[in-house]
């Protein structure tokens, strides 16, 4: 951002304002567009040597003299020398940098611009500055499989800081009322909070007086590595066995794969996620049309977690319920008509033999008449 304004004695004055770490971009040009390739124009601030051009002698290229604030930090547009422009770019401001600049033609009736560079602190971790508070210490009080207590513990800083625990996504938790042990001006800090999921949590610590910050992280896992899965056989059919993977309540959310003996990983259906309270029930399916092995793993990287379950297939048989069924009924047929056979043949028979025995009775009676 700039602005103009007039120094004591008329002097215009032109004012840059930029943020700490940023680039700094310092005007100065001939409203005549003059080419000074071949001048000399000099830069300073508070009397030292920020930056010297002379006929393309300069600090960049080896000149000596340059104060060592600016050593490899400032340059100028090579490219706009034939313009008139001898405007320079600091790189990564300091906040020490901030001044009032000039910018001299000697060799050009004396031609001099006013810069005021003014540079907006940030916030950053400061270990140099004296009583800018050490990285603090975190650690967990005490945990359940639904909650974890965690503390956050700064010593000897002053100004008092401020403590903050913050979750991954930037958002700051509510914590207990923070404990403060004053010693001869510096701060000893103590923050608890709690919390009942898995993330990372960070404790931040401000002093903005010296714009100072400095942050810890601790990850906390709530009660949310996968456990066994549950495998299953839900279908044999032709064309091949449906399995099935259930995983309940893992958190962070498990990736599910189903592998072969080999280690192959097999192509399965999308997986079926259901979320509640942060912890994932995941349902995972794949049809096999070979005997082997096979394998469900759940994996959770963000945890290290890994576990799997086995489930043997056996030989498929292609129609085997089919035929199975069709045999059985083919079989009842045949016995049924076997028996009905045999019981057709018994009766002819029984048949004849009374046939047989009523004839031979009647031969005899004709044989001997009363």
């Amino acid at each position: 951002m700039r602005r103009r304004f007039y120094c004591e004695g008329g002097s215009e004055v032109t004012r840059v304002v930029v943020k700490e770490d940023g680039d700094a971009l310092l005007p100065c040009s001939l409203s005549t567009e003059q080419n000074i390739q071949s001048e000399l124009f000099d830069w300073k601030k508070d009397g030292r040597n920020v930056f010297l051009y002379d006929a393309a002698d300069e600090y960049n290229s080896g000149r000596s003299g340059q104060d060592v604030q600016f050593k490899g930090r400032v340059f100028h547009f090579q490219d706009q020398l034939k313009h008139g422009n001898a405007s320079i770019i600091i790189r990564n401001t300091r906040v020490e940098d901030g001044g009032d600049y000039t910018c001299a033609f000697p060799r050009l009736q004396g031609h001099v611009f006013h810069i005021k560079l003014v540079v907006a602190p940030i916030l950053k971790n400061r270990p140099e500055v004296p009583g800018a508070a050490p990285e603090p210490s975190v650690k967990t009080l005490d945990q359940t499989k639904d909650w974890s207590v965690l503390q956050c513990l700064v010593r000897g800083a002053s100004p008092k800081p401020l403590l903050q625990w913050k979750d991954s996504a930037g958002n700051i938790l509510p914590a207990k009322e923070p404990q403060f042990t004053e010693r001869g001006g510096s701060y000893d800090v103590i923050l608890q909070t709690t919390v009942t999921k898995t993330d990372h949590y960070h404790c931040v610590v401000t002093q903005e007086e010296i714009s100072h910050q400095t942050e810890a992280e601790t990850y906390v896992h709530i009660s949310g590595a996968a456990s066994k899965p549950y495998v299953t056989i839900l279908k044999a059919r032709e064309g091949g066995v449906l399995l099935q993977c259930e995983v309940q309540g893992a958190s962070p959310k498990p990736l599910l794969q189903w592998k072969d003996s080999a280690g192959n990983i097999l192509p399965a259906k999308e997986p079926q996620f259901t979320e509640r309270g942060g912890s994932y029930d995941v349902i995972l399916q794949t049809t096999v049309t070979k005997t082997d092995h096979y394998h469900c793993v759940v994996t959770q990287e963000e945890i290290s977690h890994q576990t799997e379950a086995e489930i043997y297939v056996q030989p498929i048989a292609h129609n085997c319920g089919e035929q199975s069924q069709g045999s059985d009924s083919t079989g009842l047929v045949i016995a049924v008509v076997v028996l009905s056979i045999i019981l057709g043949v018994i009766v002819l028979l029984a048949v004849c033999c009374i046939k047989r025995r009523c004839t031979n009775k009647g031969s005899q009676a004709e044989r001997d008449p009363l």
